[in-house]
């Protein structure tokens, strides 16, 4: 059996998703800014698309969104069009308030931007792994610009308190930010309850295709242009449109939306079940309260296990899991945020991250339950004789 909990770093495409792309890769092939036929008969679709990802966030058809290539060039170009359009001008303004858990896209460019003298506070979570509201309003200063902070946390599934955030942001003048990529498809994303000024996604995070994301901007908070030359997007990112991919995400996100209760029901039982076995093996710890998360995330630390060995074992038996972020994979025992909650390795070799889907069955759940449970009892064993063989010489 082949088993994928890997979600929270990519999807499969919904089949649905696949069939109405199709065309717009042999018959639908024209420009949509071209003036003859071929370029005009493939607008009603882009409309649709952009319609339904309207309709998916509930946002007011004044705002805009912007089609880019992911969540990654979303969120570059929110922080770094901070810099430009307000930092850059105003240096008196230059501080940014931002988590100590979020994305490499974000921590990465905050990084950068502190080269050009960006003031930036990374707020630590809580030992849940949690963010509060006052700890965010504690961090602002008279300087401060922007607050960045993510819907849900790709690693623990933890939800932050996006609504609180957003009205303090707003009660002292600051522009918020939320990079809502492990949000879409999981939780209801109410753009006209969630007062966001910018909000970035990504179409293969809900089983839609890899390569195209977006970027919603409210009315008012403009940024520069992200990318210059043809009039596409309305001047703010030029490029000829990829006219399959947004037909794609635009259904992909009309289903996401339209199967939220599903995921809050089916794959939230099937998570917890999963859960609840892995609580039973000794030695391990379940980050997060349940209900403050995603429904369909787990991360659990484990004592005394290398991640790279228990990342093989769960491979050899055809189940497709993770240490952490697939952004940051190349550092298998070292997770930000075991460290950042102080579960470090002083406790655990490693964390363990296992992602359900719309898609994932019960069986799968069974098997994976049995392969996990002897895997941890396998390498445990093995690692306790190489302990005594070591004590022993």
């Amino acid at each position: 059996m082949r088993v994928y909990l890997d979600n929270n770093a990519t999807t499969k495409i919904d089949p649905l998703v696949k069939v109405k792309m199709q065309p717009f890769f042999e018959d639908l092939y024209g420009n949509p800014n071209s003036l003859h036929q071929y370029g005009i008969e493939v607008r009603p679709a882009l409309n649709e698309a952009l319609g339904s990802m309207y309709d998916a966030l509930n946002a007011p058809d004044e705002d805009d969104i912007i089609i880019t290539s992911c969540a990654t060039e979303s969120n570059n170009a929110v922080l770094k069009g901070i810099f430009f359009k307000y930092i850059l001008n105003n240096p008196e303004k230059n501080h940014i308030v931002t988590t100590a858990v979020e994305h490499p896209a974000i921590l990465d460019t905050l990084l950068f931007l502190q080269e050009y003298g960006v003031d930036v506070t990374f707020v630590d979570v809580d030992e849940d792994g949690g963010i509060s509201p006052e700890a965010i309003k504690n961090a602002i200063t008279d300087k401060t610009i922007l607050i960045s902070m993510m819907w849900a946390n790709n690693e623990t599934g933890m939800i932050f308190p996006i609504k609180e955030v957003s009205e303090i942001a707003k009660e002292k003048g600051i522009l918020f930010h939320s990079d809502a990529v492990q949000a879409i498809g999981k939780l209801k994303v109410d753009l006209s309850d969630v007062d966001v000024d910018y909000l970035t996604f990504s179409a293969h995070k809900f089983h839609g295709p890899k390569g195209i994301g977006g970027l919603y901007v409210k009315k008012g908070k403009s940024l520069p242009n992200l990318l210059h030359g043809g009039e596409q997007m309305g001047g703010k990112r030029a490029g000829t449109l990829n006219v399959a991919y947004i037909v794609g995400m635009g259904l992909a996100m009309k289903q996401a939306a339209n199967h939220v209760e599903v995921m809050d029901t089916k794959v939230r039982a099937l998570r917890d079940k999963l859960e609840d076995a892995i609580a039973k093996i000794p030695d391990t710890i379940i980050v997060g309260e349940r209900a403050k998360r995603t429904p369909n995330t787990i991360l659990v630390s484990l004592r005394g296990i290398e991640g790279e060995s228990m990342l093989w074992d769960l491979n050899r038996a055809g189940i497709a899991a993770s240490t952490g972020s697939a952004c940051a994979s190349e550092s298998l025992e070292a997770n930000p945020i075991m460290t950042a909650i102080g579960k470090g390795p002083e406790l655990a070799h490693t964390a363990m991250r296992l992602s359900l889907s719309r898609f994932t069955t019960e069986d799968e759940i069974d098997y994976t339950i049995e392969v996990f449970t002897k895997a941890v009892e396998r390498l445990r064993s093995i690692s306790s004789s190489y302990a005594y063989t070591n004590i022993a010489s």
